[in-house]
């Protein structure tokens, strides 16, 4: 796998003129910062994926969008590894007729602006058409190692992951069971190589973790939370401790979780979407800032004492608006940064401003 040749250069595009304009983003953290020290912005476009890269760590310049094509991928997510490589997992579909059948393929980036890999199929857990047809969009988690996991929704209301090997290539797809799940797994890798996997379903949210990195996924007792379909992410906020953040079907607010610990409401009213979470430094303390997008599109944030959601949570607008879920990150010189698309499909960011607080400068158009 790793040994393949670059895939075609990348198109450039301008302003969706000369090319196809960004329609939505990538599951996942679709704002990652390279080992060089730039960000990289990552977008669906029809037939295919749009990039935009900071010409030097910390902007304010970026090139691009430039085109790859993704030719019958109806799904893309995003992971990145401790080495910078960014890996790409799509689901596509194998034909235009109804319930065709798909399977999972995957691409990577090895370095910033530089060209994808060609897309490489991972398959299926169904030889029979039919059931391929029903498996869900790809999670996918990269751990320690530098091991990259794909997880999906099967054909039977379970969960079914596949792992590379040592050498490389893939292992079989393992059942690792469940029922009535439901789209929108979340799923993060910790520093001590142990992933973490949450996922919703018609009853209680289903939980997996390994109890050592590259270990066997392990079954946990289920979550009684009720996740609204894609909105759920993990964050490491301590030493191998994961936190749950979704948003409540129920009563449509935010709402936090650590297993062992209790449901800590967060307030808020998401609209559909992932919420983004992020660690970050202010005025010296570690927090946690999480930003949506409100039910009117308003794009809001909102930071709290790293496992301390329960002192309270103020969610602020940011004067963004988007019809897509925002991202948080940090840039090359260290500062919070939110991206967000606009309804043109332009790209958006702000960083974080001098002085005391959590303060962002005006964002500005890419």
């Amino acid at each position: 796998m790793r040994g393949q040749a670059p895939g075609a250069s990348a198109r450039p595009v301008t302003g969706g003129v000369s090319g196809p304009a960004a329609e939505a983003v990538l599951d996942g953290r679709w704002l990652l910062l390279g080992k060089d020290g730039r960000l990289t912005a990552y977008a669906r476009a029809e037939g295919g994926l749009l990039r935009w890269t900071e010409t030097r760590p910390g902007g304010p310049g970026w090139q691009g969008p430039d085109f790859f094509a993704a030719p019958g991928i109806t799904d893309i997510s995003v992971a990145q590894g401790e080495n910078g490589y960014v890996h790409f997992l799509g689901r596509r579909v194998r034909g235009k007729q109804p319930g065709a059948p798909a399977e999972i393929v995957h691409a990577i980036q090895y370095q910033s602006g530089r060209p994808l890999t060609e897309w490489a199929s991972v398959g299926s857990p169904y030889k029979d058409a039919e059931r391929a047809g029903l498996i869900g969009p790809p999670v996918g988690a990269v751990s320690a190692s530098g091991t990259v996991y794909v997880f999906i929704r099967n054909a039977g209301g379970g969960v079914t992951m596949r792992r590379e090997s040592e050498r490389g290539g893939w292992l079989p797809w393992t059942d690792i069971r469940g029922n009535k799940a439901q789209d929108g797994l979340a799923v993060t890798a910790l520093r001590s190589g142990r992933l973490e996997l949450l996922t919703p379903g018609e009853g209680p949210a289903m939980h997996w973790c390994q109890t050592q990195g590259d270990g066997e996924v392990e079954r946990r007792p289920n979550i009684h939370i009720a996740p609204a379909a894609d909105s759920a992410v993990v964050l490491e906020t301590g030493p191998d401790r994961a936190t749950f953040y979704w948003t409540d079907l129920a009563t449509g607010t935010v709402q936090a979780h650590r297993p062992g610990g209790w449901v800590i409401p967060m307030g808020g009213s998401p609209a559909p979407g992932r919420l983004a979470a992020v660690r970050s430094m202010i005025d010296g303390y570690d927090c946690t800032v999480l930003a949506h997008r409100d039910l009117d599109g308003s794009v809001m944030l909102a930071a709290s004492g790293t496992e301390n959601e329960q002192a309270g949570v103020w969610w602020s607008p940011t004067g963004e608006t988007s019809p897509h879920q925002p991202v948080l990150a940090h840039d090359g010189l260290g500062r919070l940064v939110l991206a967000v698309l606009d309804e043109r499909g332009d790209l958006r960011v702000a960083r974080q401003g001098p002085g005391p607080g959590l303060v962002m400068e005006p964002a500005g158009t890419v």
